[in-house]
């Protein structure tokens, strides 16, 4: 316990630098307008600036994704809140009731409870990274390739089978990126494989390029084709406060939120969206009866806290499986490794003797950026609203600019631009028919990983792949890997039945 404190103060010492302060406030800033801004979550942005990782210093710019990643989620609530328009699928059952609430003239009570809620789950997770996440690590250093491998697949399978409408659409996304991440020299063999004989491609596809065009791009071309003129009318805004009532209505809701988002954000189980719902439900059910009238009609104000905590108590816990275990739990996780293996920093169980100052510094980023956003999301909430003012065309139109600029500032290729362009128009398919783009990043940068990993297990196993099912933790992990694909259809057969 001593150690953890005097290494959390050494990150303190590195992440209060002014250099560093400004790099966490202009995150948690960008964060939060961009949390407002219906349509563009941190994932995009995070993939839109990945390029200045070649210019800035490796802590600096993970505090400043960090930033970005945890200011989204507290803005994402306003526009729930004010519009009903979710900025993050996270934010989606905030606006069950929090929009009802504006309809209602408690606008202010729904945002002062969301942002407060999101402070004090930031708050109790970042403490709980903090005590758990050495230990997971030093845990993490026993396993093995046959593990790891396990490991992998379980993510590969639960982020498939979870996000987007049907288990099959999420494969063929995955296995989409796995193809992606053969392209280039063989890491084990050096062979040349699939390059197709482009000169480009000898050193595999840039994440940064898949993600940019996935994202970003897709996201500008698919609003100009499909959602390009939809108008929306807001809320007026009264003061952001709380009476002594809400109050005590809110505080248990965030506790529980809390509870029910942490464990969520640590496992692979499709993000935030399950903990929010979760919480909402329970918040519905153990709601006083003169309170259960308000849920749906006027709007409940622990309708808004539970499941606001929840989102930000999983946010912060994916910090733990992707520094610890190198695994991303959600697409902006998956990023951010991305933008630490561009800095040559390999995520796992080695991070914290590797780059212990790094992940120190983060972390403690984490308590200074939730005080700033605190203080950014309840004095200034009049001016993120005045930003859903900024017209479309010149919104999207300003991130096809930077995202053409910051993949050609890259390598100062033509050919990246077209790369980029093809697998952005490839974005607005696969969101036109659900295929959901998470699974293809994950496959892209867990693919070459798992490939590595499963080719050492089967050397320790002299060539047998029941390597895999002797030792007991790899064997444990494939039993899951099983329920996670089967469980769904046995419930739906279930069911019918």
């Amino acid at each position: 316990m001593t150690d953890i404190l005097t290494q959390l103060l050494g990150g303190f010492a590195t992440a209060a630098t002014p250099v560093n302060l400004l790099w966490a406030l202009a995150g948690c800033a960008l964060g939060t307008a961009i949390g407002v801004l219906p349509g563009l979550g941190p994932a995009v942005t995070v993939a839109m600036l990945l390029p200045i990782t070649g210019q800035v210093e490796p802590t600096a710019s993970m505090i400043f994704f960090a930033g970005i990643y945890y200011g989204a989620m507290y803005g994402g609530s306003t526009t729930s809140i004010l519009l009903n328009t979710p900025g993050e699928t996270g934010t989606m059952v905030t606006a069950l009731e929090g929009f009802k609430m504006a309809k209602h003239g408690r606008a202010g009570a729904a945002l002062a409870t969301s942002a407060i809620g999101s402070f004090v789950a930031g708050s109790i997770a970042t403490v709980l990274v903090t005590l758990f996440a050495p230990i997971l690590a030093k845990f993490a250093v026993q396993l093995g390739p046959p593990e790891y491998f396990c490991l992998m697949l379980l993510a590969f399978t639960t982020v498939s089978a979870v996000l987007g409408k049907s288990t099959l659409r999420g494969l063929t996304a995955l296995f989409f990126g796995l193809a992606l991440g053969l392209v280039g020299i063989d890491q084990i063999t050096a062979q040349v494989r699939y390059t197709g004989g482009v000169m480009e491609f000898m050193d595999g596809v840039e994440v940064v390029l898949v993600a940019v065009g996935l994202f970003a791009v897709a996201e500008a071309l698919y609003n100009a084709l499909y959602e390009g003129r939809s108008a929306n009318d807001m809320n007026k805004l009264n003061k952001v406060h709380m009476t002594r009532t809400e109050w005590r209505r809110s505080w248990p809701a965030w506790l529980r939120g809390t509870a029910i988002g942490f464990p969520f954000g640590t496992i692979p189980a499709g993000g935030s969206e399950i903990p929010t719902f979760l919480s909402y439900a329970a918040e519905r059910k153990l709601a006083k009866p003169e309170h259960q009238a308000e849920f749906g009609t006027t709007g409940a104000i622990e309708g808004v806290a539970g499941p606001e905590a929840a989102n930000n108590a999983a946010v912060t816990a994916t910090l733990v499986p992707l520094l610890t275990l190198g695994i991303p739990t959600s697409v902006t996780a998956a990023i951010l490794l991305s933008a630490l293996q561009n800095y040559g920093i390999n995520a796992g169980p080695q991070l914290f003797q590797t780059s212990g100052d790094l992940v120190w510094a983060l972390i403690a980023s984490l308590y200074i950026g939730n005080v700033m956003l605190l203080v950014l999301n309840l004095p200034l909430v009049g001016l993120w609203v005045k930003l859903l003012k900024i017209p479309k065309p010149q919104l999207y139109a300003g991130i096809l600019i930077f995202a053409t600029v910051g993949v050609y500032g890259m390598r100062q290729s033509a050919f990246d631009l077209y790369l980029m362009y093809g697998l952005g128009m490839l974005g607005v398919l696969m969101r036109r028919y659900d295929f959901p783009t998470a699974p293809v990043i994950v496959g892209l940068i867990l693919g070459p990983l798992a490939e590595a990993q499963m080719r050492n297990a089967l050397s320790i196993g002299e060539g047998s792949w029941l390597v895999f099912v002797q030792r007991p933790m790899s064997a444990t992990l494939l039993a899951v890997v099983v329920l996670v694909l089967v469980t769904p259809r046995l419930l739906a057969w279930h069911r019918r039945a």
